[in-house]
């Protein structure tokens, strides 16, 4: 049964890869190509590229990522450059033969061009990272930084070199608005890969050191109807043993939360943080048990 798992799994890999490049060829050609912006990536450096060579820009990003694939391979990951690969040839052919010569491009507001062009392009990138495959470029880039610089974060140095791209872009187009647009596309585009590959029920989890927590926990169940859960804590300082309360709710509901700590001790201690995601009972039902 092993090599039917195997096929399906390939079979899913070629799907998404078809869906995510396809997604990601509408994006770049109908509206970050001919809003003449370049929002980062091997992408980025393929469109500025194409701007002063009129050269294909699917077939830039596959040359451009050449080196970077075989660097990956010898360096990095064996597996996730295979898997690039078939991602980047399959997005050159939707790009330069599918797409290109028959859709027409949107020629209009710059910040619509920008906006819908990283929203697209981002949805493609998220539907190709579920499948543990990668686009290549600054991706790749950011791996073979670290192994220089083992202490630089990763998302530090797509950072970096996204900035330098959209930077370049000012020279290449002589214009400043070209980066500035840039950087709008690639807010939208990194979005919208957090909204799908971490999903849109964020919810807000509040942890909070007092002596008052049991009435805070009390009017928490109370008023909002959410459960509670307490920690045995020592305080660092004072050695004393205390119980933590922590919570999560709806980010519609914070400031009620707050109203009840501020009601029952407005000294206590209270730290605040974005979920991504929360699953159980008074949220969405874990999509992991679907089909059981």
């Amino acid at each position: 049964m092993k090599w039917m798992t195997d096929k399906r799994g390939a079979a899913k890999d070629l799907l998404y890869d078809i869906l995510g490049s396809l997604l990601q060829a509408l994006g770049v050609w109908c509206f970050v190509e001919p809003c003449k912006i370049a929002p980062g990536g091997a992408s980025g450096i393929a469109l500025l590229v194409n701007f002063i060579t009129g050269l294909p820009v699917g077939t830039l990003t596959l040359i451009i990522n050449v080196p970077l694939l075989l660097s990956a391979y010898f360096l990095l990951d064996r597996k996730m450059a295979l898997k690039t690969i078939q991602t980047l040839i399959i997005m050159t052919l939707l790009l330069d033969v599918c797409v290109a010569p028959v859709v027409p491009q949107y020629i209009g507001d710059r910040l619509i061009s920008s906006a819908f062009g990283g929203i697209l392009v981002g949805a493609g990138m998220a539907l190709i990272f579920m499948r543990d495959s990668t686009t290549g470029g600054g991706d790749i880039l950011a791996k073979l930084l670290q192994r220089r610089y083992p202490y630089m974060h990763t998302g530090y140095a797509i950072m970096i070199i996204d900035i330098v791209i959209i930077a370049s872009s000012i020279l290449v187009f002589r214009d400043l608005e070209s980066a500035l647009y840039g950087i709008i596309s690639m807010v939208c585009m990194t979005q919208t890969i957090d909204a799908i590959l971490y999903g849109m029920n964020k919810g807000t989890m509040v942890t909070i050191l007092s002596p008052k927590n049991p009435e805070i926990s009390r009017d928490i169940l109370e008023v909002l109807d959410r459960g509670t859960t307490f920690f045995r804590t020592i305080g660092g300082f004072s050695g004393q043993d205390s119980k933590t309360l922590m919570c999560v709710v709806d980010r519609k509901q914070f400031y009620l939360v707050k109203e009840i700590i501020d009601r029952h001790d407005p000294r206590a201690f209270v730290i605040v943080s974005e979920t991504k995601e929360v699953y159980g009972e008074g949220f969405l039902n874990d999509p992991r048990d679907n089909g059981k």
